[in-house]
């Protein structure tokens, strides 16, 4: 395959993958802002709001470690398909468990739900696949930008403009799930008929070795022996962690500003600088971890968490928390997006699904546990010393960089010493 061509066919495949991602990140937050509401509801108290989202991030969770296997042995297409199909299905599910009054029916839902998103998620990793080392990073940012355009257009379907269906059957909330089964079957289609030739299938005609990345025709190492390798090691701890901060300050500090007598416009325009810094800058921070590399990225995106954890609890004016909420979000992704293209520079066609679920299984793990806790700390300790521990946390990274190169330098003065 010429050069040209196989460009023009990444292009191509990035295209497709960035707008099912905008039509599946559109119906899932649509979905995550409507179902508190209608956990409580169904629930019959407030204590049932935040099961959903648990339930939600668990099927994401064991969904990628078994998503991941099946692209590894049957493609990129095939996975991604079966995720938005499986989309479609727990949001009619979900769709019949608020119109029927069922809370067991409407968290069946959730959870498959979730599972679509466990899948869906690995788009990102599809991108990859389709364009040589220098390059992976804008591509796996181009995917995560469309998360920018789900943030818009997700409560924009929630909301009672945009809820056509839900105006039509007087039944809001449940016309929100039933859009979002809609846009799931679309992107369904779009990535059955149009993703071709399989992401995985042009990575192997890419495959050359490079630092760190076996010979294509070598047999695919084990989770664990990858996970000996330091550059896995730091990409997974950029990943885990920017994911764990991120939720850890983000998840509670609504909850926070409404203590703090804070409105609902307050409120909405600190959530938006967040998602700002989360996909807004997407684009550019490819460009950046390109460019600068993979490391310095993680260390930027580590330094603008820890500020925006330590900003966040030393004022109670919105612009100070925007901005810190906006920094919170900027480090995730810079976190996210240079680890995920560590981890895919490290590995070969042949381990690459495999591996990258069962991180995107650690890493919703983590998420899962930090959103569960996050409200026990702050009802506990306070939102200052929450944030804190977020500051805390996010200096794992650079920790795991540090020990990787005092380790080396310590063994090579200990041979010259024995010498």
């Amino acid at each position: 395959m010429q050069p040209n061509t196989s460009a023009g066919i990444a292009r191509r495949l990035i295209a497709v993958l960035f707008v099912a991602q905008c039509l599946g990140s559109a119906a899932l937050i649509a979905n995550i802002q409507v179902n508190p509401i209608i956990g409580a509801r169904l629930g019959g108290s407030d204590a049932f709001a935040g099961v959903a989202g648990t339930l939600l991030l668990i099927g994401a969770a064991i969904s990628a470690h078994v998503s991941g296997r099946f692209m590894q042995r049957f493609g990129r297409r095939p996975g991604l398909a079966l995720g938005f199909g499986i989309g479609t299905g727990g949001m009619l599910l979900s769709g019949a468990g608020v119109v029927y009054g069922s809370f067991a029916l409407f968290l069946l839902g959730v959870a498959i739900i979730g599972a679509a998103r466990g899948a869906a998620d690995q788009s990102r990793y599809a991108a990859a696949d389709a364009m040589p080392p220098a390059q992976r990073a804008r591509a796996i940012s181009m995917v995560v930008f469309a998360g920018t355009i789900g943030a818009i257009a997700g409560p924009w379907l929630a909301s009672s403009r945009g809820n056509l269906l839900g105006r039509l059957t007087s039944i809001p909330q449940a016309g929100t799930m039933w859009a979002g089964a809609l846009l799931f079957g679309i992107a369904c289609v779009l990535i059955i008929t149009l993703l071709r030739p399989d992401p995985i299938a042009l990575a192997r005609r890419l495959a050359a070795p490079g630092e760190g990345t076996p010979q294509p025709n070598l047999p695919a190492r084990s989770f664990g022996t990858i996970l000996r390798q330091p550059a896995a090691q730091l990409a997974l701890a950029a990943m885990v962690i920017g994911q764990a901060t991120m939720v850890l300050v983000m998840s509670v500090t609504s909850l926070h500003m409404d203590h703090n007598h804070h409105g609902g416009d307050e409120i909405s325009l600190v959530i938006m600088a967040h998602t700002i810094g989360m996909y807004g800058l997407s684009l550019v921070n490819g460009t950046v971890i390109d460019r600068l590399g993979r490391k310095v990225a993680i260390g930027i995106g580590v330094l603008a968490l820890v500020s925006g954890s330590l900003i966040a609890p030393m004022s109670l004016l919105t612009p100070w928390l925007a901005l810190a909420l906006f920094l919170v979000g900027l480090g995730w992704n810079l976190c996210y997006v240079a680890g995920s293209t560590l981890l895919a520079d490290m590995l070969a066609p042949a381990e690459r699904s495999r591996t990258q679920g069962s991180v995107e299984l650690i890493v919703n793990l983590t998420s899962a546990s930090c959103n569960l806790s996050s409200g026990v700390i702050l009802s506990q300790l306070g939102y200052a010393t929450l944030a804190e521990i977020g500051a805390l946390m996010a200096l794992v990274p650079l920790l795991v960089l540090g020990l990787q190169w005092l380790l080396p330098a310590q063994r090579s003065r200990a041979s010259r010493s024995n010498s």
